[in-house]
């Protein structure tokens, strides 16, 4: 019992409680076969760690080397709790293995009636076939397979055999990361296979890579280098690599090899949520979905805040939010500026405090001028618009700081985001609130 899986597997709740205490400890590792750790809970039926796991930000469609999800071990298992949590949190409910067996096969083949039924009655289907042509009441029980036609026919599913197709459900499927990863923050550059640059800025350049089986993004710095850059380097990028929250995308390593610096964190299909509202990203971002990402940010920039000392140099924007594959929005510690790099420069001028932009960040209420930007991305996020759209940032710096420029909220906002978003800006930054005085609010929307 000397490793994370085993205690995982024993349901040591409390060792496992400790675990996830330490930012750095990655809780989508896979073992050997891949399994990550809610795999473990899931099979093992340990119901408490599968809820701490899901809190703590565990992929739910994570898949292990079969191409199992967890929603496929508590299925198997007949654990109706687990099962009911994981299709809660968006567990792919008609997922295919290697073998093409959805969750449904399982509890079929296993005879668990109430798991079966739960699986229809949320949506699961009972005609795929698998990769031998089978479908889940092919090997069920008789009177199984009668109880769960009647129902999918009740529920209007069409019966007819849906055949097996090789990558059924390409693009929602993501493999647990390598242990590895979890243990080694520092990292060879030659470990790195690079792929298609992303984009070039000033001193710095995004690729598309792979790194250990896992897709990242590897941000290549090129500063003027000096003998005290790899030593500012090397004391900065520990702090990024943050497991431990749901919404905080944590940098997975570094190379600090001069003149080679580079930062890697894992790929998000969606890309930023710049992307998703402003470059057709193919994501329907209606008002609920709007709140919901409001809600994402809201929470990995509390957590963020509440860290003592806070991460430096992390100016929200909707650049510095990235979307997964589940639809969750994290703060992207990517993105953090390091001390050598533009020392003193501004970035993304649209989404920041007046007062960030007059005083060094020693002289300021960094949370406040946070929550500034909060309100840039609330107005953002209801209008779809680009704040300032057609202006440098220079200009609209000027004019924010000299001219009181300011964004102009349409009469077609709800008048409650509307006047949080007010509140969210107010021109004293000691009148702002903080992040966890605004979260009930948006949760009271979201339920509204």
């Amino acid at each position: 019992m000397d490793d994370i899986f085993s205690q995982v597997r024993e349901g040591n709740t409390m060792y496992v409680r400790q675990w996830l205490e330490n930012m750095e400890n990655d809780l989508n590792q896979g073992d050997d076969h891949g399994f990550s750790l809610l795999h473990w809970a899931a099979m093992e039926g340990r119901t408490h760690i599968v809820d701490m796991l899901i809190q703590r930000g565990a992929k739910i469609n994570i898949t292990n080397m079969g191409d199992d999800i967890a929603l496929h071990l508590a299925a198997s298992h007949g654990y109706r709790d687990i099962l009911l949590k994981l299709l809660q949190h968006k567990a792919n409910i008609n997922a295919q293995n290697e073998h093409g067996n959805t969750p449904l096969h399982y509890a079929c083949f296993w005879s668990h009636f109430h798991v079966a039924e739960e699986l229809v009655n949320n949506g699961a289907l009972i005609s795929i076939e698998n990769r031998y042509g089978e479908t889940p009441l092919d090997n069920g029980k008789p009177d199984l397979a009668r109880i769960l036609k009647e129902r999918a026919t009740a529920l209007g599913q069409d019966l007819t055999r849906i055949p097996y197709r090789e990558n059924n459900w390409r693009g929602t499927k993501t493999r647990s990361r390598d242990g590895t990863l979890s243990r080694h923050s520092g990292i060879d550059y030659k470990e790195i296979k690079f792929g298609n640059k992303i984009s070039a800025g000033h001193n710095e350049e995004l690729w598309k890579g792979m790194w250990q089986g896992t897709e990242v993004v590897a941000k290549v710095l090129k500063p003027d280098m000096t003998p005290r850059i790899p030593r500012e380097f090397q004391e900065e990028f520990p702090r990024l690599r943050i497991f431990s929250h749901p919404n905080v995308l944590p940098v997975l390593g570094c190379v600090n090899q001069p003149p080679n610096l580079v930062v890697l964190n894992e790929y998000m299909p969606f890309g930023s949520l710049f992307n998703v509202l402003h470059k057709g990203a193919g994501i329907v971002v209606d008002q609920a979905q709007a709140i919901n990402f409001a809600i994402d940010i809201a929470r990995g920039m509390q957590f963020l805040h509440n860290l003592e000392p806070m991460i430096p140099r992390l100016y929200l924007s909707s650049k510095l939010v990235m979307i997964d594959e589940d639809l969750s929005a994290k703060i992207n510690m990517a993105d953090y500026k390091f001390s050598f790099q533009n020392r003193g420069k501004l970035f993304n001028t649209a989404w920041s405090a007046p007062e960030a932009m007059q005083r060094w960040p020693d002289e300021m209420n960094v949370r406040a001028a946070d929550m500034w930007s909060f309100a840039i991305l609330l107005w953002e996020l209801s209008t779809r618009d680009v704040p300032f759209a057609g202006m440098s940032n220079m200009e609209i710096g000027m004019k924010v700081v000299c001219e009181g420029l300011r964004i102009v909220i349409p009469p077609g906002i709800s008048p409650h985001l509307a006047k949080l978003i007010r509140i969210c800006m107010n021109e004293d930054p000691a009148k702002r609130p903080k992040f966890d005085m605004i979260l009930p609010i948006l949760e009271k929307m979201k339920n509204a």
